[in-house]
């Protein structure tokens, strides 16, 4: 047991495929965790722009191929690989320039044997996409750029490449949805309203829209926000932090490195501070 922990404190989780994992180490670092799943991943099974994707690819249309995600490298691949052979869709990637945006997509290209021409830093934001294609003189002008998305189209990430003069085309992979069972988020939201809840650790934007999504169709968008503000706000990233700012809310932590490990640990570590500070601006 960590010297520094939650110290009992109610921590809730929205995560959803790590979900246990998430309340294990709460419970590690002296946390009661509140275990809501906020959303889904569905595939996009009839995928008609990853198919026009994978056809101009074949044709040497692209100048250059963005992954996001590597859960969405291997979405897009099994839709590929429905209509075209596996190793025709690795053999166009080698011959392009492919960019990656963090570890776990570099991790899949490399099982595909296929080149990456640099990797994008932590925290992996379109901020850092942008400075890293800005930093590798990668030239787009007048250049033909795919996009592999990730559930929600990132419209400053598409907006920055075309302002460096690219032709932008975004193929979805999967998208977010609500959990098909939405009660324990409702339970989550009446939670939060009633102030029971002292930490919440976000892992992604998405599990803040659903929340408010929730609380919304409930008429309780309003209370929701207060009773958020009466508890500590920890974020993974930078993304997810200004997904929080810009529902009005402080985030009084963000994790060191956009890793779930580090947001627990960071989290239990100051909790009582940051409980104590978030206490002290309603006095």
């Amino acid at each position: 047991m960590p010297v520094t922990n939650f110290h009992g404190l109610t921590v809730l989780t929205l995560e959803s495929r790590r979900g246990q994992e998430m309340s294990r180490l709460i419970e590690t670092y002296g946390g009661k965790p509140v275990h809501a799943p906020a959303m889904r991943e569905v595939p996009l099974s009839s995928n008609p722009e990853a198919l026009k994707f994978a056809g101009a690819l074949f044709e040497g249309k692209f100048d250059a191929v963005l992954f996001l995600t590597g859960v969405g490298a291997r979405a897009l691949s099994n839709v590929v690989q429905g209509v075209y052979p596996t190793e025709k869709f690795f053999e166009a990637l080698r011959r392009v320039p492919v960019i990656a945006r963090g570890p776990k997509p570099v991790a899949v290209l490399r099982e595909w044997n296929v080149p990456v021409a640099f990797t994008v830093p932590e925290p992996n934001t379109w901020r850092e996409v942008l400075e890293a294609i800005d930093d590798h003189k990668l030239d787009l002008c007048g250049k033909q750029v795919a996009v592999q998305e990730y559930g929600v189209s990132n419209l400053e990430l598409l907006e920055g490449l075309r302002e460096r003069g690219a032709y932008v085309t975004a193929v979805p992979v999967y998208q977010w949805e609500l959990p098909e069972d939405t009660a324990p988020l409702r339970a989550a939201v009446e939670e939060v309203i009633a102030r029971r809840i002292d930490v919440a650790l976000f892992t992604t934007s998405v599990q803040i829209h659903h929340l408010f999504q929730i609380a919304e169709q409930d008429g309780k968008k309003g209370a929701l926000k207060a009773g958020m503000e009466h508890m500590v706000k920890a974020s993974i990233g930078p993304t997810t932090s200004e997904t929080l700012r810009s529902q009005g809310l402080l985030v009084d932590l963000e994790a060191s490195h956009p890793k779930m490990g580090f947001l627990v640990k960071e989290a239990a570590e100051q909790s009582e501070a940051l409980f104590q500070k978030m206490q002290s601006r309603f006095r």
